[in-house]
């Protein structure tokens, strides 16, 4: 019986997890997927939003401005890549000046710091290659990138070390109320977990999880983003996060360099049907491009290294839902879309806050330790990796990202299970570089294979839990646009 359980592996159920592990609960997580991370938390813009789109008085307002001032700390603890960069708001005509100032009105009631309008000339002083037909916009200095992925396995880590139990690959299939105060959950290996409360975080799924215990009001719409990832050779024409001024399905096609230094363009926003459907289409990334070349004109298309595209969980409710619901001791988190990335560190201290006011009694860990080592590795000029080097902390298996056999190892011993080439991905780079890993992916599946004594064939490039992309487009069109 362990007195929480949290349904969910992403960057909301894990800030929840590592936020409880400060105190002396038995806490289990399941995740139906074969890692951490593997929904909309690794495929979003990861951007560190400064808390002016959302409407005051609103949870996604409160909550994404309290969130934005916790990741300096966060980062300094378990060292999962943050930069802040500002961002701008772009205008092009006359009436979409009015929606800055609409913009900057709620940024001044939401609490947000930093805020000043500036015209087209200050834009392009601050950004010397946005488009000369900006006339005028919202800048924001408390805005910043992350790694998202690499966030989600530093909570997780640090979770499981402050002894959270994370289980990988175990999907719930069905929940049952319990009368002696509590809920058994039925996994997919067949396997049962008592837990005296539950922790809706299943994100996408948040709304069929509910359901297994008879809430039927929430209804999630996945509302699909696609994304081009451009070379690092093109991030030198934006230093911030550049927007337009967002639109009714969300903050529209932003131009920004992720915390590694690509140039990333997207998202788009469409409504789907099918929760699963992660694939890209050319129709679609032709209209990323164009559109985001109206903030940014230069880029080329040739540098372009892949699309990818996350379901983002839209709810059926305006605002997001975190609540103790009226199934005593399960708490719903339905809906959590952007700014969720952002404002998950403080959904984590709401919901502590939810589970010590039904009467669950908190007491500190005092043996809680906060800090996580980083897995990647700053590599200074100095830095005298090889690829034929002997020595682990010099052999280079990935040349593009300079990923060395010592940082591939570190990460296949950590608490966490790694399993396949995506998930060694997420957590060291390798394979994300120009080539995609047309030179590295077969010796990181050597090193895996050594590493956990498995045959070579036994290593997936993907988990078995994750999605399959069975629609993406391919490079060589994407390099028409």
């Amino acid at each position: 019986m362990y007195d929480i359980c949290i349904i969910g592996a992403g960057v909301v159920g894990m800030n929840i997890a590592r936020e409880l592990s400060r105190y002396n609960v038995r806490v289990c997580v399941l995740e139906r997927n074969e890692d951490v991370s593997c929904g909309c938390s690794k495929a979003n813009s990861g951007i560190v939003h400064g808390g002016y789109s959302d409407e005051p008085g609103t949870l996604k307002a409160e909550l994404c401005v309290k969130g934005n001032q916790m990741y300096e700390q966060l980062n300094k603890e378990l060292n999962f890549g943050y930069r802040k960069t500002g961002s701008l708001v772009l205008a092009f005509r006359d009436e979409e000046i009015v929606t800055l100032n609409q913009l900057a009105e709620y940024g001044r009631e939401n609490g947000v710091q930093g805020l000043k309008l500036i015209d087209g000339d200050q834009a392009r002083e601050m950004e010397p290659y946005l488009s000369k037909e900006v006339i005028a916009a919202l800048y924001c200095e408390n805005a910043g990138v992350t790694s998202p992925y690499e966030f989600v396995v530093a909570l997780a880590e640090n979770a499981v070390s402050n002894g959270v139990v994370l289980k990988l690959a175990t999907e719930v299939t069905q929940i049952q109320k319990l009368d002696d105060d509590g809920f058994k959950l039925t996994v997919s290996n067949g396997d049962e977990v008592c837990a005296r409360y539950v922790i809706n975080a299943a994100g996408i799924h948040s709304d069929r999880v509910a359901g297994m215990v008879g809430i039927n009001d929430y209804h999630i719409i996945p509302r699909r983003g696609q994304y081009v990832l451009l070379d690092k050779d093109q991030n030198y024409l934006v230093r911030s996060v550049v927007f337009q001024v967002p639109t009714k399905l969300g903050k529209g096609i932003l131009v920004t360099t992720t915390y590694h230094g690509n140039l990333m363009i997207g998202p788009n926003a469409e409504e789907i049907e099918d929760k699963e459907d992660l694939g890209t289409d050319e129709k679609t990334l032709e209209y990323i491009v164009q559109t985001a070349r109206k903030s940014v004109p230069d880029f080329n298309m040739r540098r372009a290294l892949k699309s990818f595209a996350g379901n983002r969980p839209v709810s059926n409710r305006k605002d997001w839902v975190i609540e103790d619901s009226v199934v005593k001791q399960f708490i719903n988190l339905v809906g959590i879309d952007s700014p969720g990335l952002t404002s998950s560190p403080a959904i984590a201290l709401k919901v502590v806050e939810l589970i010590r006011n039904a009467g669950l009694s908190l007491e500190p860990n005092p043996t809680f330790h906060p800090y996580r080592q980083p897995i990647i590795k700053a590599k200074g000029d100095a830095f005298d990796g090889d690829i034929n080097a002997p020595e682990p902390e010099r052999h280079i298996i990935c040349r593009c990202e300079k990923v060395t056999e010592a940082e591939i190892i570190d990460c296949l011993q950590r608490d966490i299970p790694v399993k396949s080439i995506a998930a060694v991905s997420r957590r060291t780079r390798a394979g994300m570089g120009s080539c995609q890993g047309a030179f590295c992916g077969s010796r990181v599946r050597q090193v895996i294979a050594r590493e956990l004594n498995i045959p070579l064939e036994a290593v997936p490039e993907r988990g078995e839990g994750s999605s399959t992309l069975v629609k993406r487009a391919k490079r060589t069109e994407m390099l028409k646009m």
